[in-house]
């Protein structure tokens, strides 16, 4: 049977769509639910085995990016969530869902997790392109296993993950890289927002959790490619999205 997967949607997400359709490709049921009627329906999320966070805006980004979205996962369903993460089912938040998390303390998952945060890019701007990540963590089950490196877009102009925390180096999941391969080594734009060590996406010490900047879900078909008509049909972040299914379908 194709696990089930919720995508949580909150006012203003708006790449829920998209994750739904990688999903889907990747072989989950999927069903999307607005915050408010998971509110009223709390015991809903136990019946999923994949929770996702998608994109966009939540809340118009009033008061700090993704920070009321983590207020209604810290002050609503702290405890589901907690279950949800405790029996390793897999999450994972995007862009915005990243920075809910990592604002709601879910990640990177540790008693300091206040010590880690997304804020202003550090060119002071929004950024959107499209960038090279690489799969570094083999204790995330999202990346694991992950040979190729994944081309897709960034969308945000608050980015840059900073943290006076030390935690495990197999909590840092993708890195920003160069095109080649090189490590961006904070070179901008190759890492587009600052975010110290090249982080481009952290897991829970667990590794059942990933948040991340870049949109792996807007590259998942060849066409979707800047340099698909030049040849150049590499880097599909479908393969993200497939290890995840594939772990939930075994819970």
């Amino acid at each position: 049977m194709k696990p089930k997967a919720l995508i949580l949607q909150a006012h203003g997400s708006n790449r829920d769509l998209d994750v739904m359709d990688a999903l889907t490709l990747a072989g989950a049921e999927v069903t999307c639910i607005p915050l408010n009627e998971l509110r009223i329906k709390k015991t809903l999320l136990s019946t999923f085995q994949l929770l996702v966070v998608p994109g966009g805006f939540s809340y118009a980004d009033a008061l700090g990016a993704g920070k009321l979205l983590a207020l209604d996962l810290a002050s609503y369903f702290a405890d589901e969530v907690a279950a949800f993460v405790d029996v390793g089912k897999p999450v994972i938040g995007i862009c915005n869902g990243f920075q809910a998390l990592v604002k709601s303390g879910i990640l990177p998952g540790s008693a300091s997790a206040s010590k880690s945060t997304l804020t202003f890019n550090a060119q002071g701007h929004f950024e959107c392109r499209w960038v090279d990540i690489k799969p570094v963590s083999q204790k995330c089950i999202w990346t694991k296993d992950l040979s190729e490196n994944i081309t897709c877009p960034i969308a945000h102009g608050e980015g840059n993950f900073q943290s006076t925390e030390t935690f495990a180096s197999e909590q840092i999941a993708l890195a920003y890289i160069h095109s080649n391969g090189a490590p961006a080594n904070g070179e901008y734009p190759i890492n587009p927002n600052g975010s110290v060590l090249d982080i481009a996406g952290i897991c829970n010490p667990q590794g059942n959790v990933l948040g991340l900047m870049p949109h792996p879900e807007n590259h998942i078909y060849t066409w979707q490619h800047p340099r698909h008509t030049r040849g150049e049909t590499s880097g599909s972040g479908l393969k993200l999205f497939k290890n995840g299914v594939n772990y939930a379908q075994q819970i």
